[in-house]
């Protein structure tokens, strides 16, 4: 249990928890990872019977990560020490865990949310559209997100590497556990209204954004690939239609005003899709996501040479562009020019020409990130190379002897 000024709820919920594993025959403890209590939690906690662990940094990721880390059990369950879950109520998911989950998540929406218990904006806005946001990027069948009562198997989770100090923890724990394929499960929990009079740690704006802005950076996908596509193909169909004259739909005409605006989207498109490859290609190299496939073959066939070969064409086509408008330009004896059909030449052009810098660069940066993938392994020691010399010259001396024994 993170713990941070609980005086009014610690003790109850340790005593509740102890009696748990009393009344089911189990072997357990109850953690408080206290992260700077001034009002006497941790005494309160340990006459209860609780061991205590400091935790100094400060932030709820921060507790939890340390009370799980100082944990001695196989399995361990998290809940906040504010009264609102009821730890007695934690059999089912220990009976998931001995039959092979990793994580069991509880599910506050499905077991029942007592009044008073969640504000209205969590729990019709903040918490089903962050939920929502998470299955749809991670493709997880988790229904609450961020029920704060899981279990879990400490292993599996100390494995994920989690880093995230706050609250965007919760989110953290399930995303990356997803990812990696784990057995997650769900039970129904119940959710009262806490025991303390003080204001809850939770701010909704800030640590809502905390949540969504975790959520968008470890999906690329969502992040940058999937609106990149939806850009260029906009830019791409609409740049086309336009290059070869004003297109009408009813009333309305669209001219090269539209046109240069189709460039800027195929621009910007482009340039979340090499972002969405970049991303995915530093993550999986530093293990922050897992690995791709379809990445890697992506990644194999993307080769500095192709790419720069791939870019030089693009800055030919666009070049010759803007060698046609600049002959064009001469035929008006370099005067003024009407843009409906100038801008028609110099816009396709010029933005080929930014699309070739940029399959440069991004080839150019993928290399630089496969010359460390592909760094050397680490010499050996001269200690050790000094241990071999010594052993070759012992097994030549004892087969030489051998043969003299033979002979």
């Amino acid at each position: 249990m993170p713990c941070l000024n609980e005086a009014e709820t610690v003790e109850i919920c340790v005593r509740k928890t102890i009696a748990f594993f009393d009344e089911h025959g189990i072997d357990g403890e109850v953690v408080i990872a206290d992260n700077g209590s001034t009002d006497g939690s941790q005494q309160l906690a340990r006459d209860a019977g609780a061991r205590v662990v400091p935790v100094s940094e400060k932030g709820y990721g921060n507790a939890l990560m340390g009370g799980i880390r100082a944990a001695r059990g196989r399995y361990v369950a998290m809940g906040d020490a504010d009264d609102s879950y009821d730890f007695a109520t934690l059999m089912p998911f220990l009976e998931d865990l001995r039959d092979g989950a990793d994580l069991v998540m509880g599910n506050r929406f499905k077991g029942g949310i007592a009044p008073g218990a969640m504000p209205g904006l969590h729990r019709y806005l903040g918490n089903p559209v962050l939920s929502f946001v998470g299955r749809l990027f991670f493709r997880s069948k988790i229904g609450d997100f961020h029920c704060g009562l899981r279990a879990f198997r400490k292993e599996s989770i100390v494995r994920l590497g989690l880093q995230t100090g706050g609250m965007e923890f919760a989110s953290e724990m399930v995303v990356k556990a997803t990812l990696a394929k784990y057995d997650i499960r769900e039970q129904p929990t119940t959710l009262s209204p806490d025991g303390r009079t003080r204001a809850p740690h939770l701010s909704t704006w800030r640590d809502g954004w905390r949540h969504l802005r975790f959520l968008m950076l470890y999906s690329p996908r969502w992040l940058f690939l999937i609106p990149g596509l939806l850009l260029m193909t906009l830019g791409l169909v609409a740049g086309a239609a336009l290059s070869a004259g004003p297109v009408r739909v009813g009333d309305i005409a669209f001219d090269v005003d539209t046109l240069v605006g189709a460039s800027a989207m195929l621009v910007i498109g482009f340039q979340a899709v090499i972002f969405a490859l970049l991303t995915k290609v530093y993550a999986m190299e530093e293990g922050f996501l897992p690995h791709d496939k379809r990445v890697q073959k992506i990644i194999d066939w993307w080769s500095l040479e192709r790419g720069l070969v791939i870019g030089g064409l693009l800055a030919v086509a666009g070049l010759v562009g803007l060698v046609a408008s600049l002959l064009h330009w001469k035929l008006n004896n370099f005067g003024e020019l009407d843009p409906r059909h100038s801008l028609r030449l110099v816009v396709p052009s010029a933005t080929g020409l930014i699309m070739s810098f940029q399959v440069v660069f991004a080839s150019l940066f993928i290399s630089i990130l496969d010359i460390r993938r592909r760094s050397h392994p680490p010499l050996s020691d001269p200690a050790d190379e000094a241990a071999d010399v010594v052993d070759a010259a012992a097994h030549k001396v004892a087969s030489e002897q051998v043969d003299e024994r033979a002979s």
